[in-house]
């Protein structure tokens, strides 16, 4: 069968909200796991009984229009019993601290949520090298991309990055479920299915250059485009293609290309 392929298709984010309950017969206390979700949820404070149970918050990470929340709950009996948090909607900090030329790595972290659609499997980790000053930010579904853009990073110094992360079914429908690049194309072939999405235009005439690097047995896909200024590293895995594309200004290029380019060959899915 030949290569299709698809040129629009959204997958919207899979957010729920979760409430388990437990009781115990000899104890006569309930235990809670909950997570913070939006008010369309349906749960109110008052809802909960908050006589039967005693849990206090040990963290609330509020970042943008992201809250996330995790419980501890004592009850009597042995010990201290932890709720595990699950898949969590929002921004998680995933950053390292600093080594010693002041650069972070950024790996995504495995409770975060973000299946991009019902059926798919939980999106596999990836990683990548900034310098200290980058931090991540809010992602808006209006962004090139829309509800496929995983992350968002910038620093008001040297530029911006984002991260999509897009089913390979609208790139081809023979793939499977262990997706490589190189089944999906070859360079030439990825980058003009996928960068107008990148870049908000056609690609023709704007690729500088284009390499093909191999890391653990997994080919990455680096191109860099102008204009607008930016470098994309592309990969497949399992079910899905990841796109990492870092930009800036005319300016910011200039003077801080060496970074930038660092930034976008650090790229890795783990």
């Amino acid at each position: 069968m030949g290569t299709t392929l698809f040129t629009s298709c959204s997958f919207p984010w899979n957010r729920k909200c979760h409430l388990l309950a437990h009781s115990s017969q000899e104890t006569g206390i309930s235990r809670v796991k909950a997570t913070a979700e939006p008010r369309e949820s349906g749960f109110l404070e008052g809802e909960i009984d908050k006589s039967s149970v005693f849990f206090k918050r040990r963290s609330v990470l509020v970042s943008g229009i992201s809250i996330v929340s995790s419980a501890v709950l004592e009850y009597s009996g042995e010990g201290l019993a932890v709720v595990k948090q699950g898949l969590l909607a929002g921004r998680i900090p995933g950053l390292s601290e600093p080594d010693e030329e002041g650069w972070r790595t950024y790996r995504r972290p495995d409770e975060k949520s973000g299946g991009h659609g019902v059926g798919w499997s939980p999106i596999i980790p990836y990683s990548f090298a900034v310098p200290q000053d980058w931090e991540e930010v809010p992602v808006s579904i209006a962004d090139l991309g829309g509800t496929e853009i995983d992350l968002r990073f910038a620093s008001s110094k040297e530029g911006r990055l984002f991260v999509i992360v897009a089913p390979v079914l609208r790139f081809a429908d023979n793939l499977g479920e262990d997706a490589t690049i190189q089944r999906i194309g070859p360079p030439e072939k990825v980058i003009n299915a996928f960068g107008p999405e990148v870049i908000g235009e056609n690609v023709e005439g704007k690729v500088l250059s284009t390499n093909v690097a191999e890391h653990s047995g997994r080919m990455y896909y680096q191109y860099e485009l102008e204009p607008p200024h930016v470098l994309i590293t592309a990969t497949a895995a399992g079910n899905r293609l990841y796109l990492f594309a870092v930009t800036g200004s005319g300016l910011q290029w200039k003077r801080h290309y060496k970074d930038l380019k660092r930034i976008a060959e650090s790229f890795r899915v783990v």
